[in-house]
């Protein structure tokens, strides 16, 4: 009886944490507005608990605003702090990248990063209308997670995991944008050459290039977010934006 407990109580704070943000990035809630701890249980089809400790940890990773009286409400964020939030992502995305390079791969890391490349490779030889966008999203996350794990770094890890919590700011946070513009497919192809860049840096142990070339990766998001935010005809289509003003 009490394994059955054990093993179900992650699940549900798993399904609470998840549910939560996905509302709050799909637009259901607007900025200030106050979380209602019943409705979201009820919505989520789970108990209080772990939707209250949800909350506690969406107010620790900055995504919820705790409210003096007690509750949470939605939290608004100004263009300046996903900015920053994508400007720090490339800071430890790029120190991630020269330690890994420094410190060096195993083969086996290597050849993950080379199979995934390979992978998004072949998503790219689509056209841009024809182009299946789930793989290539897997696929760039995967990669980002490797860089991060090959620093061999945990204190890195945990902090570049912490910062993508918060909207906008991950590597795939904004390519939603991207398929709204006709350069998408040439926006694509760029990063998948900074991939090969930062991959081909690690190997050649050039801690310095990796890391730059790293930092200058996440700059393809900050550029994305400036084009939603001055694009009404985008905004429209994608409700989380609403978080985000100023």
């Amino acid at each position: 009886m009490n394994s059955t407990i054990k093993d179900r109580a992650p699940t549900q704070s798993q399904r609470a944490l998840d549910g939560i943000r996905e509302m709050l990035f799909s637009g259901v809630f607007i900025p200030g507005a106050r979380l209602s701890e019943p409705a979201i249980a009820e919505r989520l089809q789970i108990s209080r608990t772990p939707v209250r400790a949800a909350l506690a940890r969406l107010e620790q990773e900055g995504v919820v605003d705790a409210i003096p009286s007690g509750g949470f409400a939605v939290r608004s964020f100004a263009p300046k702090d996903i900015l920053d939030a994508i400007e720090l992502r490339g800071v430890l995305e790029g120190t991630a990248a020269r330690l890994a390079a420094e410190r060096g791969i195993t083969p086996a890391q290597s050849l993950a990063m080379h199979r995934v490349l390979a992978e998004i490779d072949e998503v790219l030889t689509a056209t841009h209308h024809a182009l299946d966008h789930d793989p290539y999203t897997r696929c760039n996350a995967a990669f980002h997670e490797l860089i991060k794990t090959a620093s061999d770094s945990p204190v890195i890890e945990r902090e570049i995991s912490r910062l993508v919590c918060l909207p906008f700011s991950g590597p795939n946070a904004l390519l939603m944008v991207q398929r709204e513009l006709p350069e998408f497919h040439g926006s694509l192809l760029l990063a998948q050459s900074q991939h090969k860049a930062i991959l081909e840096a690690i190997e050649l142990r050039e801690g310095t290039r990796a890391e730059n070339l790293a930092r200058e990766h996440a700059r393809l998001a900050r550029w994305n977010l400036e084009v939603a935010m001055n694009d009404d005809r985008i905004k429209a289509r994608y409700p989380a934006l609403t978080l985000v003003t100023g």
